[in-house]
């Protein structure tokens, strides 16, 4: 009971402190507020510990946290801005574990190296969701979408990354082309199950649907599955589980286009939209949590706690400083280089900022978060029989200390640079949200024009034919108000039943028309993933006001 106890404890500290963050007069982001909240919680007079399984809490929030990510991410503009993404989350990646690995091991000659790669490794997934909760939409947006590619696959390459160096430092043995060899098939294999497994979840769900098993809590519960059996599935077989992850969300979210899944679309929106406020809130409590217990075991074994608390705070800050620096430096270098090749073959600026302010934003835009946290504390507590992990304790205070700074840096530094920015929408989203709703309107309309409105097995006279082709032409014209009263008459009651259940299906035959063209616009790549979720998500909301159709 107390395990079920502290779960609620949690869960209603989570909700409380979104309000608690509306309350704050400063714009303080909400995982600040919840690494506070853990942190009084597990202050000596409440006393509040929980203790963590390592594999459990891996396992637990990393496979839904990257398989949302995949979901959401905008597919299209990911493939447009495929170079910078690719460099910053792939390449940033492997030269921060070099370059902060041997100075990790330089300021700290008790961690060994391969250890020490390991702590660069998953310091270098970074969280695009705090970001855009700190700059409130003022970043621009082709800004937002590389550090939202970033996060995602970095997530990725920095977590591969960080089991490939965590089993060097247990196993002692490392081969770098073996290695390379070996991320490339993991990864790859992970990629393969993930797509593969997703797809099988789709052709299933087609199946059911064809049978008319289309009952909503049903499909939800399997999309909940779908990310831990893809990671579970692919670490059986060898390959990457969260590879597996990610890549069954960004295969799923095609998958999800299926024709009469409403009522699904609806509710697996809610249902994800509330695990991934719940589990990121969870994360960031439990940070808190552990906070006394990471500082107490930081020093526990010095003789001084104050001055030893200090120089470790110091190793915490200069580390965070060469992660800045490394960031920076990667960051104007690919910056300069595409700008160059850009202009070499003739093509625009991704940005209209000056250099010099998007290379900073890019850089202080790395905010490292959940995964960073989920990660480092997934490190094992021992290396063999009996051998405690080498200094496990102080991986997890730099990398708890690295989150914070990196909370604290961006809070102050991102306003700063966003002065004078515009907070106007995107006006290409706006004008493609504005062409989706043109051409599915007449979609909508040419589908009307095909229907014959008269139901040839229902008995009708001159008068009801003329009311139903009066109503299918005002609806053609865009929504009339209201039918006409009628009479309180039993025969003017069926007549406006019958009228009232006609709209009904020509309205939902109308939504349906407006949604297959929706979805041949996006398979033609006409339009990008957020016009898709924003036109569908209320094209779904006027399916379900309309109720069951007989």
């Amino acid at each position: 009971m107390q395990s079920a106890y502290t779960v609620l404890i949690l869960l209603t500290l989570v909700s409380l402190s979104k309000l608690l963050g509306r309350m704050i007069p400063l714009p303080v982001p909400l995982p600040l507020v919840q690494i506070a909240a853990g942190a009084l919680l597990a202050w000596p007079t409440l006393g509040l510990h929980v203790a963590l399984d390592p594999e459990l809490f891996l396992f637990l929030f990393l496979p839904p946290l990257l398989f949302v990510d995949g979901w959401r991410m905008p597919k299209r503009e990911l493939w447009r801005l495929r170079g910078p993404v690719v460099a910053l989350a792939v390449g940033l990646v492997l030269f921060i574990v070099v370059g902060a690995g041997y100075f990790i091991h330089w300021i700290l000659p008790s961690i060994p190296l391969p250890v020490a790669f390991a702590l660069a490794a998953v310091l270098s997934p970074t969280d695009a969701v705090a970001v855009s909760a700190i700059t409130q939409g003022r970043l621009p947006t082709p800004l937002m979408h590389m550090l939202q590619g970033e996060a995602l696959l970095n997530d990725a390459s920095g977590l591969v990354t960080f089991k490939f160096a965590l089993a060097a430092a247990i196993t002692g043995v490392f081969s770098l082309t073996e290695a390379s060899l070996t991320f490339v098939l993991v990864a790859l294999g992970g990629l393969a199950v993930g797509v593969a497994l997703s797809w099988l979840v789709g052709r299933l769900r087609r199946w059911m649907i064809a049978r008319g098993w289309d009952d909503p809590a049903t499909h939800v519960v399997f999309m909940l599955l779908l990310p831990f059996a893809a990671y579970v599935l692919a670490e059986r077989l060898g390959a990457s589980g969260i590879l597996s992850a990610v890549a069954a969300g960004m295969m799923q979210s095609w998958l999800d286009l299926l024709p009469r899944q409403t009522s699904t679309r609806l509710l697996n929106r809610s249902v994800w939209s509330l695990l991934e406020f719940a589990f990121n809130g969870l994360i960031f409590l439990l940070l808190g949590l552990q906070l006394p217990d990471i500082v107490k075991a930081a020093v526990s074994h010095e003789t001084t706690l104050w001055p030893t608390l200090a120089y470790r705070c110091l190793d915490v800050l200069a580390i965070f400083a060469v992660l800045i620096l490394l960031r920076f430096i990667w960051v104007q270098s690919i910056w300069r280089a595409i700008g160059v090749i850009r202009r070499w073959r003739g093509k625009p600026e991704l940005v209209l900022l000056p250099t010099a302010r998007s290379c900073w934003l890019l850089t202080l835009g790395g905010v490292r978060g959940a995964v960073t946290l989920a990660g480092v504390m997934s490190v094992p507590l021992l290396i063999g029989a009996g051998t405690a992990f080498p200094e496990r304790d102080l991986l997890i205070f730099i990398a708890a200390g690295v989150i914070l700074l990196s909370l604290v840096s961006a809070c102050v530094s991102l306003p700063m640079l966003l002065r004078g920015v515009s907070q106007s929408a995107d006006e290409t989203l706006q004008r493609e949200v504005q062409q989706a709703w043109k051409l599915t309107a007449e979609a909508a309309i040419h589908a009307l024009e095909a229907e014959d409105v008269v139901d040839a097995q229902a008995p009708q006279d001159a008068a009801q034919a003329a009311m139903a082709t009066e109503l299918k032409g005002r609806l053609m014209a865009e929504y009339r108000n209201e039918l006409e009263s009628y009479d309180d008459t039993d025969e003017a009651r069926a007549l406006a039943e019958h009228m009232e259940l006609l709209e009904r299906r020509l309205r939902l035959k109308a939504l349906r028309a407006q949604r297959l063209e929706l979805y041949r616009l996006h398979r033609k790549h006409l339009i990008g993933d957020d016009v898709v979720r924003k036109v569908l998500s209320e094209l779904d909301m006027s399916e379900a006001n309309l109720g069951a159709v007989g």
